[in-house]
């Protein structure tokens, strides 16, 4: 599975997990009925595990937002976006980026995209930094 279609699914099983009763295992099978992916694995487990942790870098760069308040896809997104960016070596930054406004102008509204690509420009600035 190539890495778009795997951030896809793993997007799919993030949402889902988010405010539901269903466990991981459930949401992974839900979402990939017996396939078996290594960065998909990776992306879910890894975002789903250091949750806490992303939610805290990702609240300092809201601006007049809570991270409560952010719509569930956008939320999703920034989410496995800061996961990738801050515990993954292997994707350069500007490739996760581009990956997570695709997938923002794909499951997002008209202005998702620009949200999204704000939040994680100043992300990625401090990590540069």
């Amino acid at each position: 599975m190539k890495r778009h279609e795997a951030r896809e699914k793993a997007l799919q099983t993030l949402f889902q997990l988010d405010g539901t009763e269903l466990t991981i295992d459930e949401a992974i099978d839900h979402v990939m009925a017996g396939e078996n992916d290594n960065f998909f694995n990776m992306l879910v487990q890894g975002t789903h595990t250091n949750l806490e942790a992303i939610d805290e870098k990702l609240k300092g760069h809201l601006e007049n937002w809570s991270l409560e308040r952010l719509p569930k896809i956008e939320r999703t997104i920034l989410r496995m976006a800061v996961f990738e960016l801050s515990y993954m070596e292997d994707a350069p930054s500007r490739v996760v980026m581009n990956e997570a406004i695709e997938l923002s102008k794909t499951f997002g509204d008209e202005k998702s995209s620009r949200f999204v690509n704000g939040v994680l420009s100043k992300f990625t600035d401090e990590l540069a930094n």
